[in-house]
């Protein structure tokens, strides 16, 4: 009995040995290069390395099903970047919503964790798309399910803590993203990111636009938009010879001057989204509109709203957008209380008039109120960031009591480019001390006083941007 004893007692030695010595050899760090690592993900293939000092970053095609409840139905090529630091740092996934930029950049939270950086195209932006393209495959369920495709399948190598990320339409994305996986991230940051809970609703867009800023700069900027439209018949010939020598074309809108109108009704709206309080006495903006002449009241518009936005050649680009807001999003309509009825002949158009009409559409009035809810009842670890003076930011996203570790901020005087750095000092600690926290790299100190939370990476110049990425006006 003792010798059998003595038997069982050396297998368990045994078995612990081999276990330890298993232990041992799986925490030892693959010395296999990034980029083949990376290639050995099924699925994965390289476009391009790009060389960056103290990075490797590669521009990669990632095979997604066209539908994620039909994998078998058929695939495309996802276009995905990764700025590979060190896989013993921790990874923000970023989207913008958009295209991906295929050049070196590196998002707020990224230089903050001192970290990787994932980001993705959003579907259907091409390349990104499928062919044939169903565009009832494009919706923000399935672009979720793309990101939950590759994280599962970057996170074999990237094995720290995630976070993810992204500004206007991406902060929207990241927040769509956490609503339908939320055991993915450890945390998301989302930037000025709009929340248009019921699309007819709009009285906040109008609230805000006539508190924001001074009335000085709000009056000066109705005035040049109210004279566009007074102005409509020499502007919209100066807006012809323009197109033609541009090749721009209006068949998706309708007309040159439904074009016309659209582009002068972003002005306002343009403007406070792209510029700051201080730009309103800059030389772009006549002082007095209706002694300006025909040229500077077409200049600024075009500086702030651009003539060739509604063209065909403009809205291509933007067509999945469009047909996202015009099917789930949601988009804002404002009144012009300062312009007369008689100058305008359309008003705000719905997305339906920017997206070809060979592409059904239909509105799906459920989808945002449901991450609403989801967002007010169980956001977890969870940063929403605007701009005080960002007309996307009228309607944000709310926290209810159910939320845990989650915070709403507003960077004052800040436009669509509002980011952490520009809070007040409080909330911008605070904030900093949490996506740390959220990344697993938050330093003992900071953990004990938020005070002294800092971005763990100095900030680079060329990687780092911290301009409003201007996109088309009237797009998140």
């Amino acid at each position: 009995m003792r010798k059998a004893l003595r038997w069982v007692l050396s297998l368990v030695v045994l078995i612990g040995t081999l276990s330890t010595a298993g232990a041992a050899t799986a925490a030892q760090p693959d010395t296999t290069d990034i980029k083949d690592r990376l290639l050995a993900i099924p699925g994965v293939s390289l476009i391009e390395e790009k060389p960056y000092p103290g990075y490797r970053f590669f521009v990669l095609n990632f095979t997604q099903p066209v539908d994620h409840r039909h994998p078998a139905k058929g695939t495309f090529q996802q276009r995905i970047t990764v700025l590979h630091k060190d896989t013993s740092r921790p990874t923000v996934f970023y989207t913008g919503g958009y295209n991906v930029s295929t050049t070196p950049s590196r998002r707020e939270p990224t230089q903050i964790v001192d970290g990787n950086q994932v980001s993705m195209e959003y579907r259907f932006f091409t390349p990104s798309r499928p062919a044939p393209a169903d565009w009832t495959k494009l919706d923000i369920w399935q672009a979720a399910s793309d990101q939950h495709r590759i994280f599962k399948a970057f996170k074999k190598i990237y094995d720290k803590k995630w976070i993810s990320t992204g500004g206007s339409k991406g902060g929207m994305t990241a927040t769509y993203y956490e609503r339908f996986y939320p055991k993915d991230m450890d945390g998301v940051v989302a930037y000025v990111a709009p929340n248009d809970v019921v699309n007819k609703e709009d009285s906040a867009y109008d609230r805000f636009f006539a508190k924001v800023g001074t009335k000085e700069c709000r009056d000066r900027l109705n005035a040049v938009q109210r004279e566009a439209l007074v102005r409509r018949e020499p502007l919209e010939k100066k807006y012809a010879e323009f197109a033609a020598a541009e090749n721009l074309t209006f068949h998706t809108i309708g007309s040159l001057d439904k074009a016309y109108e659209a582009v002068v009704l972003d002005y306002v709206w343009g403007f406070w989204q792209y510029s700051l309080l201080a730009d309103c006495d800059s030389d772009t903006i006549p002082k007095n509109a209706k002694a300006a002449t025909d040229d500077e009241i077409w200049n600024t518009i075009d500086a702030i709203s651009g003539f060739s936005a509604y063209a065909d050649q403009g809205l291509e680009t933007y067509t999945p957008y469009y047909y996202q807001a015009g099917t789930q999003l949601g988009a804002p309509t404002i009144k012009f209380p300062h312009i007369e009825k008689k100058y305008i002949r359309y008003g705000y158009q719905p997305p339906r008039n920017f997206v070809p009409r060979d592409i059904k559409m239909k509105f799906q009035p459920h989808a945002m109120r449901d991450v609403d809810t989801w967002v007010r009842n169980n956001a977890r670890h969870m940063l929403f960031v605007y701009g005080e003076n960002d007309p996307w930011g009228a309607e944000p996203f709310h926290l209810g009591k159910k939320a845990r570790d989650s915070y709403v901020f507003t960077a004052p005087g800040a436009n669509h480019g509002a980011r952490v750095a520009g809070l007040v000092e409080a909330e911008k600690d605070l904030a900093t001390a949490r996506i740390l926290k959220w990344a697993g790299v938050a330093p003992a100190a900071v953990q004990q006083d938020a005070s002294k939370a800092k971005p763990l990476a100095k900030f680079d110049g060329k990687l780092d941007k911290r301009d409003v990425e201007r996109e088309m006006t009237l797009r998140p």
